[in-house]
């Protein structure tokens, strides 16, 4: 399984859920896990989703929702789980 962890951050506004997971479900990623906040008017979600069955690159998949979070004025970024995890290690 490929999974990726896929972060949103932005100022809170109707319709961004539906908008990420729209994107992810038209390019077959499933998301396996997410949680969300809105923190003094601000969004934070992030996802755990698995990116095996996409026919998309993982680049392509990253530059779209980059442009995707430009559009509803939010961050989006992507990571590989591997990277995500190292980064993190303590």
């Amino acid at each position: 399984m490929k999974k990726t962890i896929i972060t949103v951050v932005g100022k809170d506004s109707v319709g961004i859920i539906a908008k990420v997971c729209t994107y992810l479900s038209e390019n077959g990623i499933n998301i396996l896990d997410i949680s969300q906040t809105i923190v003094n008017g601000y969004f934070n979600m992030m996802m755990i989703a698995n990116t095996e069955l996409s026919s998309k690159k993982f680049v392509e998949i990253s530059e779209e929702l980059e442009e995707l979070g430009k559009e509803i004025h939010c961050i989006i970024r992507i990571q590989r789980e591997e990277i995500f995890d190292m980064m993190h290690r303590i």
